[in-house]
C-alpha cells in the first residue's frame, strides 16, 4: 500500500462558491472522501466541511486525479445535483498526458468495465458482465513520445478513463495501476485532470461553466521528456 501524504498547500482551493454549492480544485494525492483507514481521514470532503459545514459530496475523483469537484450546500441541492450527474446532464472534460501518439486525431473507446475484484481497486474490461462504458477523446498535441488528449466520459465508471486509455494502447503517464513501467516513471503523478464542468444551476436555473487548468508541469512535460 502506498503511503498517504496528501498535499496541504493550499488546504482548500475554492474555484467558485455561492449560497447553494461549491466548486473545488482537488489536488492529485488527496482523497475525495475519507478512507476506511484512520490514516486516510484527510480528504477534500473533510476539509470543505471544516469551512462549509453543510457541504455534501455529489461526485468523486480518484485520489490520483486532480481537478474540479462540485459539492452541494444542503440536502435539497445535493438531491438536485445528484440527479444531474445520474441523468448525464453534466458536461465534463478531462486533460490527460498519455504515452505515445494515437494515429487518429479523435475517436472513442467503447469497452465494458467491471471491478477486478482480486486486485481492487483496479478495474478491467469484461464483455460478459462489465457495465457499458464509453469515452470520447481528441488529440490536442503530441511530441511523438507523449500526447495531450482531451477526454470526454459519456459514462462515469470507476477508473474509466485510465482503463480506456490503457486499452487504446496509450496509458496515462504516472498511472500507478495501469501504465507500463516506462509510462509510469515518465511523471511523478497521474497526469489526469478534470478541467471542465458545466450544468444548469439547481437553484438559480442558469447555465454555469467552470474551467480549471492543470499545472504547467502537466502541459509542458512533453517538451522536457
Amino acid at each position: 500500500m502506498r503511503p498517504y501524504n496528501p498535499p496541504t498547500d493550499p488546504l482548500l482551493d475554492v474555484v467558485y462558491s455561492d449560497a447553494h454549492l461549491l466548486v473545488l480544485d482537488k489536488p492529485s494525492g488527496l482523497l475525495t472522501v475519507p478512507g476506511r483507514d484512520p490514516a486516510h481521514k484527510d480528504s477534500l470532503a473533510l476539509r470543505a466541511q471544516q469551512e462549509y459545514p453543510q457541504a455534501l459530496i455529489v461526485h468523486r475523483l480518484d485520489m490520483d486525479t486532480s481537478g474540479l469537484v462540485v459539492m452541494a450546500l444542503g440536502t435539497e441541492v445535493h438531491r438536485q445535483l445528484s440527479l444531474l450527474f445520474q441523468n448525464r446532464q453534466v458536461e465534463k472534460s478531462y486533460l490527460a498526458r498519455v504515452w505515445g501518439e494515437p494515429e487518429q486525431s479523435e475517436g472513442e473507446v467503447d469497452l465494458p468495465l467491471i471491478c477486478d475484484w482480486p486486485n481492487r481497486p483496479r478495474q478491467k474490461v469484461c464483455f460478459e458482465s462489465g457495465k457499458p462504458s464509453l469515452t470520447r477523446w481528441q488529440k490536442l498535441d503530441s511530441d511523438g513520445r507523449t500526447s495531450l488528449l482531451q477526454l470526454t466520459p459519456v459514462t462515469g465508471r470507476s477508473h474509466q478513463l485510465r482503463v480506456h486509455m490503457q486499452a487504446l494502447g496509450h496509458p496515462i503517464l504516472g498511472d500507478p495501476f495501469y501504465a507500463h513501467p516506462e509510462a509510469r516513471a515518465a511523471a511523478s503523478r497521474l497526469l489526469l485532470h478534470a478541467q471542465e464542468l458545466g450544468f444548469e444551476h439547481p437553484v438559480l436555473e442558469n447555465e454555469v461553466h467552470f474551467l480549471c487548468n492543470p499545472g504547467e508541469d502537466f502541459l509542458e512535460l512533453s517538451r522536457e521528456t
